[in-house]
């Protein structure tokens, strides 16, 4: 029996996520998860229209019209907003940028999918937290249980670092320096590294929190996770905020009428970084390194 052999469109899904993605851009595991979930809904869309297994697509099916198909697929069917059809259409750029770099009979049928251009789209104006709502909602958890107890340190430690979802929940116990001058190191997009100032609240919560679930001497524990002790994910953390916002709305009506998401904790300029008092980032990675030695 003769094996057939593998399809052009496998091996350039293979290099792009095995090569490009992870060697050569070391991209993140949540950009690669997205990139991933796009080009599976992209290849189900188009085995299901074009009647062909997954496994039997050739990157030609994949074509101009088949993409612009897609993308009307996402916003008709899937009712999809029109930034998430942009990120799904950057990541079949992205794809494509590789297969023309990879193989030259590619560059048209590439080149016309490259021509797709994003849509345009209004961007909302943030949800605005003043002193008031923003204390309401750090304070809603419930601080006699410890889930109670991780949410108030999580949402302090939000709104005091402006961190990134995706930021915070990578952060490792090592990861914290909590004696002066207090700072976490995040990783953000592209690798880079950045040194943030922990207001002493924070600091407080973060210490007691660590001391409650005996980690705060194990470097590479994860400073956030859930009751089954696995980090905490962007879901986790959407929910936790919804279920303080719900709290916090209750005694503080005005809460209840704002659109308010980690994004608005991340702008809400609650905590501002004095030179006088820690110094410039890169002061302070300096001294997270010299510490870890």
């Amino acid at each position: 029996m003769i094996k057939q052999p593998r399809s052009t469109l496998a091996r350039f899904l293979e290099s792009f996520f095995r090569q490009h993605m992870l060697v050569q851009r070391r991209a993140s595991p949540e950009t690669i998860s997205s990139y991933r979930d796009s080009m599976r809904l992209l290849i189900t869309f188009a085995s299901e229209r074009i009647a062909k297994r997954p496994n039997q697509l050739s990157i030609e099916d994949l074509d101009r019209d088949m993409v612009l198909l897609f993308l009307d697929h996402l916003e008709r069917e899937r009712h999809n907003s029109i930034p998430t059809r942009n990120t799904r259409l950057a990541a079949i750029h992205s794809f494509f940028h590789h297969a023309a770099s990879q193989d030259p009979v590619s560059v048209n049928l590439a080149a016309k999918v490259l021509g797709i251009e994003g849509k345009k789209t209004t961007k909302p104006l943030l949800g605005y937290l003043d002193k008031p709502d923003l204390d309401a909602i750090i304070a809603a958890p419930n601080p006699n249980t410890w889930r109670g107890r991780r949410d108030h340190t999580l949402l302090l430690f939000l709104a005091r670092t402006g961190g990134r979802v995706s930021e915070g929940m990578g952060v490792n116990v090592g990861d914290l320096i909590l004696q002066r001058p207090a700072h976490v190191l995040f990783r953000g997009k592209g690798g880079k590294e950045r040194a943030v100032p922990l207001a002493k609240d924070a600091v407080a919560a973060l210490n007691a929190l660590l001391e409650e679930r005996g980690v705060a001497a194990q470097p590479h524990a994860a400073v956030f996770v859930n009751s089954r002790k696995h980090r905490l994910t962007r879901y986790g953390v959407n929910h936790i905020l919804c279920r303080a916002v719900h709290i916090a709305a209750k005694a503080r009506p005005s809460v209840g009428t704002k659109a308010i998401s980690p994004h608005t904790l991340r702008h809400y300029s609650a905590f501002r970084t004095m030179p006088s008092e820690v110094g410039c980032h890169s002061r302070l990675i300096g001294k997270y390194r010299s510490q870890r030695r």
